[in-house]
C-alpha cells in the first residue's frame, strides 16, 4: 500500500513538473515574440510581415495583445488604385497609436503585402480583394465583427480607427498631419478676391441680383447629387487602369466610383438644366 501511494505521488510530482516547463516554455516564447514586436514597432507604425511570420506572431498562441492587419497590394502591377491611399489612411491610425501617451504592448498595426511573401496568408484566409482589414484578438476565436467593412465605412482613418477601438477596447486617437496644401492654394485666392471686392466696392450691386444667386445655388445643388461629396469623404483615385488590357476606366464598383465618372454626371446634369 506504501508502495503504491509512492508511485502516485511519484507520477503527480512528474505530471506538474511537465505542465510547468510547458508552461513556462509558452511564457518565454511569448515574451520572445512580443520583444520582437515592440522591436519593430520601434522602427515602423505599420509591421510588414510575410505569411510565415504573420502566422508565428499573428495567429500562433498564447497571446496577450491585439492584432490588426491590413491584407493590401501595392505593387502598381497589381492595378489596386486605392491600396496606396488606404496603406496611407492605415499609417495615420498606426501613427496615432504609436506616439500616442496610452501606447502599449497591448496592441500592433500589421501589413501582408501579396507581393511580399503574403500569398498563403491571403490563401489561408479566403482573401479575395485588397485592402482588407483583420482585427485578431488576444483570446477567443475570431467574429464576423472582426472583418472591417470597407465598401461600407470606407478606408479613411477616422472610421476605421474607431471599429479598432470598438474591437480592441484600446483608446486610439487619430492624429492627422498638418495639411499646409490647401492654405496655400486658398490663401492667395481669399486674399486676391478681397483685394478686388474692395477696388470694386462701388459696383458690386450685382451680389444682390437673385438670379446670380440662383445660378450658385444650382450648381451646388448639382455637385452634391452628382457624388462631389462622395469624392470628398471616400477619396477615390480619378480614374482606373485596367491591368490587363491598359483601358482607361471610369465606372467601377460601388467602392470604385471614380472621379471622372461623376465629373460627366454634374456635366450632364448642368446641361440638362442649361436647356
Amino acid at each position: 500500500m506504501v508502495v503504491y501511494i509512492r508511485g502516485l505521488w511519484i507520477i503527480a510530482i512528474a505530471f506538474w513538473s511537465v505542465l510547468g516547463e510547458r508552461s513556462e516554455k509558452g511564457s518565454n516564447k511569448l515574451e520572445s515574440r512580443v520583444s520582437q514586436l515592440l522591436e519593430w514597432n520601434s522602427r515602423r507604425s505599420v509591421i510588414t510581415l510575410s505569411s510565415d511570420k504573420f502566422n508565428a506572431y499573428v495567429r500562433s498562441k498564447p497571446r496577450n495583445y491585439s492584432s490588426v492587419v491590413m491584407f493590401t497590394a501595392l505593387k502598381p502591377g497589381r492595378g489596386c488604385s486605392i491600396c496606396k491611399d488606404a496603406y496611407d489612411e492605415y499609417q495615420i491610425v498606426a501613427n496615432s497609436w504609436r506616439y500616442s501617451n496610452d501606447y502599449s504592448s497591448k496592441l500592433f498595426f500589421i501589413m501582408v503585402d501579396i507581393d511580399e511573401d503574403g500569398v498563403d496568408a491571403f490563401q489561408q484566409l479566403h482573401i479575395t480583394t485588397a485592402p482588407t482589414y483583420f482585427h485578431f484578438p488576444p483570446l477567443g476565436k475570431r467574429k464576423p465583427e472582426d472583418q472591417y467593412d470597407v465598401s461600407r465605412n470606407s478606408y479613411q482613418a477616422e472610421p476605421l480607427t474607431k471599429w479598432v477601438v470598438e474591437r480592441t477596447g484600446v483608446p486610439v486617437n487619430v492624429m492627422r498631419p498638418p495639411n499646409y496644401t490647401l492654405l496655400m492654394i486658398w490663401l492667395p485666392v481669399i486674399l486676391l478676391a478681397f483685394i478686388i471686392g474692395y477696388l470694386k466696392r462701388e459696383n458690386l450691386h450685382a451680389i444682390y441680383e437673385p438670379k446670380y444667386w440662383a445660378i450658385a445655388s444650382m450648381a451646388w445643388i448639382f455637385v452634391m447629387i452628382s457624388g462631389q461629396m462622395w469624392n470628398n469623404i471616400r477619396g477615390p483615385p480619378f480614374a482606373h487602369k485596367d491591368p490587363h488590357t491598359g483601358a482607361t476606366v471610369s465606372i467601377g464598383l460601388v467602392l470604385l466610383t471614380f472621379i471622372r465618372y461623376l465629373h460627366c454626371v454634374y456635366l450632364h446634369h448642368r446641361c440638362i438644366w442649361l436647356r
